[in-house]
């Protein structure tokens, strides 16, 4: 089955023909409307050098007119010749045989019934087109129509393309394929839906979570701030670069920049429990800080921090690199991503 975009906004257009598999592009009058489009033929020239092929209205209400209107169309700078679309009517059908015989290739729109689609294929149309949205506003079976259409094709050997359109939403497309119709035209804000699937999301992410976990470092993780304390500072000093990093913790180190320990916000409310504001103004080397502290090298994958974090139930984790302190990392970092439940 062929798909068509369905459009007349150029920014969807360009987008959507980036996809590199669109067969052309369907317009209507009513689209331009919608648009704002006053200047219809340098919209449909602008049009012709966007997309492959380009399907436009030629439109009148008697034969000589719709006939006299695709001529016109044809003496415009077009980049290709478009296919010419018809209202289905015995004036249209008349014009379709008359251009078709031409040369050019036609699409009888607005059918309704079998009935009005053979006449179409008898005239010679390229593309019969039904319409499956307003058909079934009206309480039809559109996709039946459809069907009896690809049939009638198929037995007589007619040269016509069955198109579906009128496309309100993915389904559409699902009854198309399943009709056989050779032909679907759909707006862009359906099509980009026709992938969509919340398994398939969530496949996709537990894919990428799972390709980080294997191929990151733990260094690409760590924080660009490094909240340090010397173990002889006070705990006001470590409150303060806490708040200041936006961390739960302080790396301690010695006189040497050694790693000497860890201080976290868990530590100060548990010493301010027990020992009451006063334990502010104390050195952190007084108040039995941890001193080994849970660490990992900056090159470990980030599934080893994963492990510690899940197997030590800890928050942060001290990242080592040539056995110096250079920062840590947090479980909330690693939630945000995903890669911690």
């Amino acid at each position: 089955m062929e798909l068509y975009l369905d459009s007349v906004d150029f920014n969807e257009i360009e987008e959507a023909f980036q996809l590199g598999f669109l067969t052309g592009l369907t317009t209507t009058p009513t689209f331009m409307h919608r648009h704002g489009i006053t200047d219809i033929d340098g919209a449909i020239v602008k049009l012709s050098g966007m997309v492959p092929e380009l399907q436009v209205e030629a439109l009148g209400e008697t034969y000589e007119e719709i006939v006299e209107e695709a001529h016109r169309l044809l003496t415009l700078p077009l980049k290709k010749t478009p296919v010419f679309k018809v209202p289905v009517s015995l004036s249209g059908l008349r014009a379709c045989k008359t251009l078709t015989d031409e040369g050019h290739r036609v699409n009888v729109h607005l059918i309704y019934t079998l009935n009005q689609a053979y006449m179409a294929m008898e005239a010679g149309a390229a593309f019969v087109c039904p319409l499956a949205g307003r058909l079934q506003d009206q309480g039809h079976d559109a996709v039946s129509l459809f069907e009896q259409c690809v049939e009638v094709v198929e037995m007589y050997g007619y040269p016509t393309k069955i198109m579906f359109s009128s496309v309100r939403h993915p389904d559409h497309i699902r009854q198309a394929l399943l009709a056989g119709v050779h032909v679907c035209t759909v707006p862009w804000g359906v099509m980009k839906r026709l992938c969509d699937n919340s398994l398939t999301a969530v496949g996709t992410e537990q894919f990428f979570e799972h390709t980080r976990l294997m191929t990151m470092r733990v260094k690409e993780m760590v924080q660009a701030v490094n909240p340090t304390c010397n173990i002889d500072d006070s705990v006001t000093t470590a409150l303060v670069k806490m708040t200041e990093s936006a961390m739960g913790a302080v790396t301690l180190v010695d006189d040497k920049g050694q790693l000497a320990g860890i201080f976290t916000d868990g530590d100060i409310r548990r010493k301010l429990q027990e020992k009451g504001r006063d334990v502010l103004d104390q050195k952190l080397s007084e108040l039995g800080i941890t001193r080994n502290p849970i660490t990992i090298s900056s090159d470990a994958l980030l599934y080893e921090a994963v492990k510690i974090f899940k197997d030590r139930q800890i928050d942060n984790i001290i990242v080592l690199e040539n056995n110096l302190p250079i920062g840590m990392v947090d479980i909330q970092d690693f939630v945000q991503l995903g890669l911690v439940g």
